[in-house]
């Protein structure tokens, strides 16, 4: 695996080495590996290799042995299309990256670190299927190694980390795009042509309706399994004991790595709602989060002690050593107010999935499984999606019939083959994430907070503005 050169330091011969600062004030501190110095090649906007195929590298896969497998999802959709070469994979857990080159050329090269991916010059893009603590780590550094980035979403942990990505994207040149798939998928697109249009006369209200979240814990301290390391995953967030729970799949859960389903489902939902709106580059004014179900009995406790210990950075106890419980909200509502008076209801109380515009004159809903409206007429807009004209079939079932993953995969080739814009680029999948964490933020200091979505920080609000960047573990930094 060592064939580029690249000089293997152990633990116990740590040098702290970093990735240039020059984007976006981004430094990434690390055992290990150096990143080493880009050529003007690598970091050419457009640079693409040989025969004009797209050679991509998967970071972060999940699998068969644990994890969503979004991000080999994502290789697979993408190597489905034409011009494109699946050419490395690079995950903790060797029995999913085992399991996952299995399925692609038997030249395949396999990481467990992904800086010695982005040493390759060889590779044009990079999916970062990771867990939601490392998208921005790892969307950062391969900028900086001139690589084109599809990242899952929620895209950040925190605003701030927002912040700095969408400054790095913005002066790469490259190509970004988040996995919203919602975006690509007509019914979507036709709720948001029909908000925006007027035809259902102004939009006062719209409401996002998520699935509920799990409660659970205290979970058991479990045998690191052998060929995981554990330790890298945790990367930046504090140290924790393993178990299952915390890594595979339901990692969402905990505060520490994510944000409930109000980042998960919540970032589907809220950004269509933002974009339907005209404000997917922008954001509310206020917002107010009710716990309609807390996590466990004591979690009005926690909440004081949270702040202290996890954001603020204070070595505090947890009570009930509850960083072994799941502690990200389970059912709750929050109502968004945005400048032009519109407000944006998120819920989860119902256990459903989907969105509904509200307008003076009518209305459209839209779920994973359907599309209606006030008049049926309206169902029958044109929409336009890669610039060919169609009507959405009224029993659209997803990926069955027009393949959304597929369409917004190719936006992104398309994007990095011919420079032109992607449906949800770093700073959309941003403003998508920032709605979901003010959410949280509200939920967890258990007030109206005000937001200014220019500054991108809370109004006269040193506490809430305390939540808006999270201390991360050494040697790991922005």
């Amino acid at each position: 695996m060592n064939n580029l050169g690249i000089t293997q330091i152990s633990r116990k011969d740590f040098i702290s080495t970093s990735v240039s600062a020059s984007m976006g004030g981004f430094l990434l501190a690390s055992e290990g590996i150096s990143m080493g110095k880009m050529d003007s090649k690598a970091k050419s906007p457009r640079y693409r290799s040989p025969n004009n195929t797209l050679q991509i590298a998967g970071i972060g896969l999940g699998g068969e042995q644990g994890g969503s497998a979004r991000g080999l999802t994502d290789l697979h959709t993408a190597v489905s299309l034409p011009g494109t070469k699946i050419v490395a994979l690079c995950d903790l857990y060797g029995q999913n990256l085992d399991s996952a080159a299995s399925a692609f050329d038997k030249d395949i090269s396999k990481y467990r670190d992904f800086r010695e991916v982005l040493e390759r010059r060889d590779i044009d893009a990079v999916v970062v299927g990771t867990p939601d603590h490392w998208h921005v780590l790892v969307a950062l550094a391969a900028l900086n190694a001139g690589k084109h980035v599809y990242c899952e979403k929620p895209l950040t942990l925190t605003i701030d980390e927002g912040k700095r990505l969408v400054s790095a994207w913005k002066k790469s040149g490259l190509s970004f795009q988040v996995g919203s798939q919602l975006r690509s998928d007509p019914r979507y697109l036709l709720a948001v042509k029909l908000a925006q249009s007027g035809k259902l006369g102004g939009i006062t209200m719209v409401e996002a309706h998520l699935p509920t979240g799990p409660t659970g814990g205290p979970f058991n301290a479990e045998p690191i399994p052998a060929d995981f390391d554990f330790e890298m995953w945790l990367g930046p967030r504090p140290l924790a004991d393993y178990n299952q729970r915390r890594c595979f799949g339901s990692f969402r859960y905990f505060m520490d790595y994510s944000g409930g389903n109000l980042t998960d489902f919540g970032t589907h939902m809220n950004d269509i709602a933002q974009w339907g709106l005209g404000f997917d580059r922008s954001g509310p004014v206020e917002v107010e989060g009710e716990i309609l179900k807390p996590p466990f009995e004591d979690y009005s406790n926690y909440q004081k002690v949270w702040v202290e210990s996890r954001i603020r950075g204070k070595n505090i106890p947890l009570p009930g050593d509850h960083n072994n419980w799941y502690d990200t909200v389970p059912i709750f509502r929050v109502t968004y107010a945005y400048e032009n008076g519109v407000s944006l209801v998120t819920s989860n109380y119902l256990n459903d999935y989907g969105l509904t515009f509200r307008g003076s004159a009518g209305w459209v809903s839209v779920t994973l499984n359907s599309i209606s409206a006030s008049d049926d007429s309206l169902l029958q807009e044109p929409i336009t999606i890669r610039d060919k004209e169609m009507k959405v079939p009224l029993d659209y079932k997803g990926n069955f019939i027009l393949q959304d993953d597929t369409n917004h995969m190719q936006n992104f080739l398309d994007s990095i083959r011919t420079g032109s814009k992607t449906e949800c680029d770093a700073e959309i999948g941003h403003r998508s994430a920032t709605v979901c964490h003010l959410g949280n933020i509200s939920m967890l200091l258990g007030r109206k907070l005000h937001w200014d979505p220019k500054k991108e920080e809370f109004v006269n609000d040193h506490v809430a503005n305390m939540f808006l960047r999270r201390p991360m573990r050494k040697p790991w930094t922005l």
